[in-house]
């Protein structure tokens, strides 16, 4: 499938171009768009994006904790090696956070030690809704919460993360203008 795609595309195209055309906004999960598409037609890319949400939010902790171990750490060895999927690159790109100097790489590190030892995955933040010195004191602050509250913290950021690759894919006159067609 091309982009942008609309909305009325997702609604009626096979399901393998559907779950293709949506799975790279999860971080390594085709599942999620797979989850939902007996829910099509969908009325418009917010009730799309929700119910996508929802199966993540659905799942148990363990399930939830092992999805978000598949992104990646900000300003890790991930991104000064590249091997990020093309979305993590760009975003952690707008920032510029695979060409730290070695003093401010070590600083990202040792947060990224520090989160992943005390949460279990690695600390996920909408990038693109910052700046460098913003998101370093989020990951500072963030450090202090506790478990419960990080786990929801980190939906939360995957939720905007999630939201803003969704739009960048489907055309804005069918964000939430267009009338599914029924199946």
């Amino acid at each position: 499938m091309t982009y942008p795609l609309t909305l009325q595309n997702l609604n009626t195209c096979p399901s393998d171009a559907f779950i293709e055309a949506l799975a790279s906004i999860w971080e390594h999960a085709p599942w999620v768009p797979e989850r939902v598409l007996a829910q099509r037609p969908f009325a418009s890319v917010a009730e799309l994006h929700g119910a996508m949400v929802n199966v993540v939010a659905a799942l148990d902790e363990a399930d939830r904790v092992a999805f978000y171990a598949g992104h990646p750490e900000l300003a890790g060895a991930d991104a000064r090696r590249g091997s990020m999927t093309d979305d993590s690159i760009a975003e952690q790109g707008s920032l510029d956070l695979a060409s730290l100097d070695a003093d401010t790489a070590q600083r990202w590190d040792a947060l990224n030690l520090a989160y992943r030892t005390r949460f279990g995955f690695p600390f996920i933040l909408c990038i693109r809704r910052h700046t460098r010195a913003s998101a370093l004191r989020a990951f500072e602050q963030r450090l202090q919460h506790d478990r419960a509250t990080e786990l929801a913290a980190a939906l939360d950021e995957i939720t905007a993360i999630t939201r803003l690759r969704l739009e960048q894919r489907v055309n804005p006159s069918s964000i939430d203008t267009a009338t599914p067609t029924p199946a």
